[in-house]
């Protein structure tokens, strides 16, 4: 498997994290910092608690491919149906 280029900031690379998306340059799991602004945490908070290695886009950028991966696959994400 090669690295996959998902955006400037995050990669996907097989040595680095299994192969799990991460932002460039780090070992920081995209996963952790979209949990992270999920829990409320303010984007500066997250930067210091990375250290500085990640950037206001960096986040930016896994925030709106967490979004296009939502919209391309809500129907494939249904936990079930709801009555209205």
């Amino acid at each position: 498997m090669e690295t996959k280029v998902l955006g400037r900031y995050i990669i996907a690379a097989p040595d680095i994290c299994h192969g799990q998306p991460t932002f460039r340059g780090t070992r920081i799991l995209v996963s952790a910092v979209l949990e992270q602004v999920a829990n409320g945490m303010a984007w500066e908070a997250i930067i210091e608690e990375w250290r500085g290695s990640l950037k206001k886009e960096a986040i930016t950028e896994a925030v709106l491919l967490a979004r296009e991966v939502l919209v391309a696959h809500a129907e494939d994400l249904t936990l079930g149906q709801v009555s209205v």
